[in-house]
């Protein structure tokens, strides 16, 4: 971000609340994660944080490739993951859904882990380079997450985070990495 001098900001304080307003709105227009953060806030007071989880949810299930889709290999996960993971970080970025953040990075590697682990485990093992240690890295930052919440929001996503676990502990190409990381075998 650009410095401001004080003279600069001085004239800017002198201009009319017309001209001003015109230069935030051209500046705000600039900035797309502030302008979903307004949104979110003074549109919507607030109080959407629940629809837009689901929303998130729902294209979290859409987006994930159908089990057996004929061309998916773990590359191709691992940028249909990236990109489902974006979605969730302009939802926290918005909100400030923490439980949500959680919960939808869960469930997104649970659902990819659910649909494709049979494909995953057919490829072999080095052509998973790429996803596991995503995997891996996902799961630590869930980890560092989740003890965070109150111990209630845990039900939430305790089983599917356990069957992220369990699938990472059998998965040759990330049981290395998960030892090396430590990751717990149960949350």
């Amino acid at each position: 971000m650009a410095k401001i001098s004080d003279d600069l900001k001085a004239m800017i304080s002198q201009l009319s609340h017309k001209d001003k307003d015109k230069l935030l709105f051209r500046l705000v227009a600039k900035d797309a994660k502030l302008v979903r953060k307004l949104i979110f806030e003074l549109l919507e007071g607030g109080e959407t944080k629940e629809q837009r989880s689901e929303e998130i949810m729902k294209y979290i299930y859409e987006a994930i490739p159908p089990r057996g889709s004929g061309a998916l290999t773990p590359g191709y996960l691992l940028m249909d993951l990236r990109s489902i993971n974006a979605r969730i970080t302009e939802h926290v970025a918005a909100t400030k859904d923490k439980l949500g953040e959680v919960v939808l990075t869960t469930f997104m590697l649970q659902e990819a882990i659910e649909r494709h682990a049979d494909m995953l485990t057919d490829f072999p093992a080095r052509r998973s380079d790429t996803l596991a240690p995503y995997l891996v890295k996902r799961v630590q930052f869930i980890l560092a997450k989740a003890p965070k919440l109150h111990e209630d929001y845990h039900l939430e996503f305790r089983k599917q985070l356990n069957e992220v676990l369990a699938f990472i502990w059998n998965f040759k190409p990330t049981q290395y990495l998960a030892s090396e990381a430590k990751l717990p075998k149960e949350f």
